[in-house]
């Protein structure tokens, strides 16, 4: 490792956090770069990347923006990052999520280790039998709406690391090209389907919804999936 770089970044990690991209597969970003592509100079690629994040001088390309259907008519944004993108994010994921981990609350599901939405479901038909109304929520454009400053303030709470709040922060600034090939500006939000955005949205929602119920509604218990979110309510007795 180099003393002259800014950052203490390592190479292993870099090189673990491709081989998550690779298992994971995802299209391609905005340079048209597959995964494939990727590894015809892999050793070079993967220097760049440990490279740029440890001197600070990484800047996340543009994101490409999908809109994928729904059964109902609408669509869904996606934003896909660029190959080496991914990468990057994985490592900033690998050092932050195990701290993460350890203050989420039990009840939240979605895009965590070793749970699933199925845990989540199961979770719910037993507590079902127990009682008497439950409360589906879903927040509507959740990924796209999220405030960038309280997020940061969130993220700046766990860790203090300059490199990992420095790249956070350019990633939810990073510009989004639109399937029609225009670029637009973001201010809110972090694109569903970069590597980084599930932690980032499970961390926003630990303050704005799992605390927030544990400290005002404290007997009601609940199942959490990203932002989808079961609530479940003992009937009052007559």
């Amino acid at each position: 490792m180099s003393k002259t770089k800014s950052f203490c970044i390592s190479k292993t990690i870099v090189w673990e956090s491709y081989q998550r991209v690779k298992r994971n597969r995802g299209g391609c970003g905005v340079d048209q770069c597959s995964i494939e592509d990727f590894e015809k100079d892999l050793k070079n690629n993967l220097y760049k990347i440990w490279n740029r994040l440890s001197s600070g001088s990484y800047m996340p390309p543009m994101i490409r923006r999908v809109d994928i259907p729904k059964g109902n008519g609408e669509s869904r944004s996606l934003g896909i990052p660029t190959v080496g993108d991914r990468i990057a994010q994985m490592v900033v994921k690998t050092y932050l999520e195990p701290e993460l981990e350890r203050i989420f609350h039990h009840d939240s599901y979605g895009y965590r280790p070793n749970r699933s939405a199925h845990d989540a479901l199961a979770q719910t038909r037993k507590r079902c039998w127990q009682y008497d109304w439950v409360i589906d929520l879903d927040i509507k454009g959740f990924f796209d709406t999220i405030p960038h400053e309280l997020l940061l303030r969130a993220v700046q709470k766990h860790t203090q690391e300059p490199w990992i709040l420095l790249y956070i922060e350019r990633w939810l600034k990073a510009s989004v090209q639109l399937p029609c090939g225009t670029v637009e500006e973001r201010t809110l939000g972090t694109p569903q389907g970069g590597v980084i955005s599930p932690l980032l949205a499970n961390l926003f929602l630990h303050y704005g919804f799992d605390h927030w119920m544990e400290r005002n509604y404290p007997g009601i218990p609940f199942e959490r999936y990203a932002d989808d979110a079961a609530d479940l309510k003992r009937k009052r007795k007559a």
